[in-house]
Formats: structure tokens, sequence, C-alpha cells
């Protein structure tokens, strides 16, 4: 799809195209879901100006491109375009457990925080784990994939340890949770 005109002026009155040409509400759940995912594309761009790491700008670069393709999916209901590949949970997988393995393991939640560009990083998982409680509720209505679930839900694990990482690698400390009264989980 190429977009020629950015005003076309057809959702002025509260609807919108999907890929397929169906026209929708702004306000049904997969323009919220898609209206997220794009959300959380924005974070990662803004997180993204807070690095030097050229890998690491490549690798959440590149989950941008996961995200654009997600997007693709939902605005094309019912077809059989798979623009997200499953071994992209791989890529994230791989990437969680190589940075833990270079981490103290967790004794305590941890507050979000850090340097600025972990800081970031917590905004985009916060918006992730938003982004997936919708598509779970789009999914609980119409058709998807379950790797969309999947993945999201992966990503926000990936958005958190990476997060851990930086904050270890600039020589920060984590900031853990106090627990008051002596509560216990």
């Amino acid at each position: 799809m190429r977009i020629t005109r950015v005003t076309t002026k057809k959702g002025d009155k509260g609807e919108t195209d999907l890929g397929n040409g169906t026209r929708i509400s702004k306000n049904h759940p997969r323009i919220h879901t898609i209206g997220e995912i794009d959300e959380l594309n924005a974070f990662l761009g803004f997180a993204i100006t807070k690095t030097t790491d050229n890998s690491c700008i490549s690798d959440l670069k590149s989950i941008q491109n996961d995200l654009f393709n997600l997007g693709g999916e939902l605005a094309l209901p019912d077809s059989d375009l798979n623009l997200l590949p499953d071994e992209r949970v791989n890529f994230l997988e791989k990437h969680i457990e190589k940075m833990n393995s270079e981490l103290p393991p967790l004794k305590e939640f941890i507050l979000p925080g850090g340097d600025e560009f972990s800081s970031r990083l917590g905004l985009a998982r916060a918006v992730c784990r938003r982004a997936e409680r919708t598509l779970v509720g789009l999914l609980e209505t119409e058709k998807g994939r379950e790797l969309w679930i999947v993945y999201l839900n992966r990503l926000s694990d990936y958005l958190f340890v990476l997060a851990r990482y930086y904050t270890h690698q600039s020589g920060g400390g984590e900031t853990q949770w106090v627990k008051r009264n002596g509560w216990v989980l």
C-alpha cells in the first residue's frame, strides 16, 4: 500500500478504512489495537534517540518493523497474509536469554527508571502491555493469529530485560520495590 495523500477528509465523520477497503468506526476495537501498536512503535523510536549502541538501535528498528507488520495484519482482517514471521518470537527470546545471563537474578520487583534510555524503555514496556491487553480483547470477538499475543507478551519481557541490562551497563543501580508493613507476595 502506498500513501499518495495524507489528508483525504474521509475520516472526518469518525470512520476509517482498513487495508481491505472496509470502513469501520475509529472507536472499533481493531482500530484501538492498531493505534496502541502504533503508539508502542513511537515510544520505541523515542527510546532509540537516547542510545548510541548501534546493535541495540538495529534490534529496536527491526522490532519497529515487526510492529508495522503486525499492524498490517490487523488492518487486513480475514487475510492469510502473514507479515510477522513466527521466528521473530525466537529473536526476542534469544536476546532475553543472552541479556539475562549477564544480569544478577531478580530478588524483588524493580521500579522503572535507571538512566534515560532505560526509563524510555520502561514507558515502551507499559504501552506494550496495554497493547497486548487491547489485542486480547479484540481476539475475544474476532479471529486473529495467536502469534500476535505471544509476540507482544515476549516483547514486553524483552523491553523489561533490555532496560535492566542497560541500567547495569551504564553502571546504574536498580531501584527495588519496598514492601510496606511486612507484606509479602
